[in-house]
């Protein structure tokens, strides 16, 4: 049987904002660390519609937060090379709009042998609190010793990032 919250204090709500985004085409990076800037879409797929209360806003890569609160983000790069000690993908974040404060909430590596393409799939995860909209961002790096391909779709997530915000 379900419990009833009726008369229960000081309890957040559960999850009250579902948003999901993507790379629409494919890319080259590399090698070296640079914030994955273009080609953003919002999930936007028929019966994949994702979002949950109010949407995140993204300009050149950069996310904001649509209100305060505790938020899981998670993004997964897919990406394809030959011959990679390491590609990897970091969750950055900002308490000031990225005016000087810019610290690694997460980050996540792989590597891929020699020889023909090997494929990737490179997951990072946190959560951040969000105490002030107008200044507590997020952007993601990629980071790799070589080139690599980075595989997006406007029709399904390969290389996208989910944000969740629990009450």
């Amino acid at each position: 049987p379900a419990i009833s919250g009726a008369n229960l204090t000081g309890l957040a709500s559960g999850i009250t904002m579902t948003d999901q985004w993507r790379v629409t085409t494919n890319f080259n990076h590399g090698p070296g660390v640079a914030t994955i800037t273009s080609n953003w879409e919002q999930n936007d797929t028929f019966s994949q519609d994702v979002t949950v209360g109010s949407s995140m806003t993204e300009s050149s890569g950069i996310f904001t937060f649509p209100s305060t609160g505790l938020y899981l983000i998670r993004i997964q790069v897919n990406a394809k090379a030959t011959n990679m000690q390491y590609a990897g993908i970091i969750i950055k974040g900002t308490t000031d709009n990225f005016s000087s404060v810019d610290d690694n909430l997460a980050n996540n590596y792989d590597s891929m042998g020699s020889g023909v393409d090997y494929f990737a799939a490179i997951i990072a995860e946190s959560f951040f609190d969000v105490t002030n909209t107008s200044t507590h961002k997020v952007k993601f790096n990629l980071n790799s010793q070589n080139n690599i391909a980075v595989e997006g779709s406007t029709d399904y997530q390969r290389t996208g990032v989910t944000f969740i915000r629990f009450g």
